[in-house]
């Protein structure tokens, strides 16, 4: 669809876009979002919602709760970010994409209160949910953070729910140097008398998210201090164990919705099949095993590193890439040095060049290799694996994007 592309285009180069731009895209204040809304007609207010924010496991959690609602047939929106192909991915109704129209009329008809008021990227495509969502006659939606929490664009509604995973240090230049301060900005989607499940007990933190819920007189919830729940997903990751006990005792707090042990089962068991979810311990191959994830930062590679090393395999290659905010040195001694690397910089303008990350390679000593896309090394990899090898894709969600 011609035109469907050209705003496609447009919105990707007029408005200042995080993923790709980082720092210069990011947008501390709610002040556009609340206007926005307000031009809008107040969207944010006519769907129930499920709010989930978190450092990592926020998605899969997301995308969990999602399909054992739409498992049990209630219609269900979902509001994700990034995407890794399709912009579309952000915005899906039981798992199908907005429709190419509704996204050419939307921008369309605001065209101009768009440009005029500068909003980036995020801030509008958070508003075209919103405006999407409320106009489809939904039972629930559930909403993800794009980053932080208090000052996310995503907060300006009031959800039946609210869901924190786990805090980790990522995007420190934004949320703050510690632990507690980035509970802090996370806390923020914490609302007046309304359940919050945090997903893990941290000593750091415990307190912030406490004294915020008490504050605020909300209810809260500590999901892996409450009695282990025996089931499985079709989502494969050790890591999404946490995610598993956070999704279910989020929903287990979600009042109105009425819930049954075995049609809950085959939600879990079937998330990729409900939602489309991508990328996370997805593999693509068995001879050899072939495997791509996004995990991107310290504490979520720290569950990735283990399940590999649980394979049995003759030789680890490591097809990876990163963007320049992220402590790389720090990920890049998680990984095992007898590892064949193979480095490549995602296409995109926060890519951490192959020139700037190969001194810190010649550092660690590590066997690498340099290619000139994320594509030319996931090919030499391949070529250079023997059947009872292991091809581990990651270090950004950018690089498995590049090669789903």
């Amino acid at each position: 669809m011609e035109k469907y592309e050209s705003i496609l285009g447009w919105m990707l180069t007029q408005l200042p876009m995080y993923q790709k731009k980082g720092a210069q895209a990011y947008r501390p204040d709610l002040s556009r979002m609340e206007k926005f809304c307000n031009h809008l007609q107040q969207p944010q207010k006519k769907f129930k919602s499920i709010h989930i924010a978190g450092t990592n496991g926020k998605g899969s959690t997301a995308h969990m709760m999602a399909s054992i609602l739409q498992q049990h047939g209630y219609k269900v929106g979902l509001y994700t970010s990034p995407h890794l192909k399709d912009f579309r991915e952000r915005i899906k109704i039981n798992g199908a994409l907005i429709e190419k129209d509704f996204v050419v009329d939307f921008v369309e008809r605001h065209r101009p209160y768009l440009e005029d008021h500068k909003l980036s990227f995020f801030e509008m495509t958070v508003g075209l949910a919103f405006s999407y969502f409320s106009k489809r006659d939904l039972d629930i939606a559930v909403i993800e953070v794009g980053m932080g929490g208090r000052l996310d664009g995503t907060n300006l509604i009031m959800p039946e729910l609210s869901v924190i995973t786990n805090i980790g240090m990522d995007h420190t230049q934004f949320l703050g140097n510690s632990l507690q301060a980035i509970a802090g900005e996370k806390a923020g989607i914490i609302k007046s008398r309304t359940p919050v499940v945090i997903g893990t007990t941290q000593v750091e933190t415990q307190a912030v998210f406490r004294e915020k819920a008490k504050a605020l007189k909300a209810p809260i919830i500590f999901a892996d201090q409450t009695e282990a729940m025996e089931y499985e997903s079709d989502l494969k990751g050790n890591y999404q164990r946490h995610n598993i006990q956070t999704a279910l005792v989020g929903l287990q707090h979600l009042k109105g919705f009425e819930l049954h042990p075995k049609t809950l089962e085959k939600g879990l068991m079937n998330v990729v099949a409900n939602t489309d979810f991508q990328g996370r311990w997805q593999v693509m191959g068995d001879a050899p095993m072939i495997v791509a994830d996004v995990a991107h930062n310290k504490e979520g590679l720290q569950y990735i590193l283990p399940q590999i090393e649980s394979h049995s395999y003759r030789q680890l290659h490591l097809v990876m890439g990163f963007v320049n905010d992220k402590a790389v040195d720090e990920i890049l001694q998680l990984f095992p040095q007898n590892a064949q690397y193979y480095f490549s910089a995602p296409q995109i303008p926060r890519a951490l060049a192959v020139a700037d990350l190969e001194p810190m390679v010649k550092r660690l000593g590590i066997p690498y290799q340099i290619f000139p896309s994320v594509e030319a090394a996931f090919l030499a990899a391949k070529g250079q694996a023997h059947a009872e090898d292991f091809i581990f894709v990651g270090g950004s969600t950018f690089v498995v994007a590049e090669i789903l």
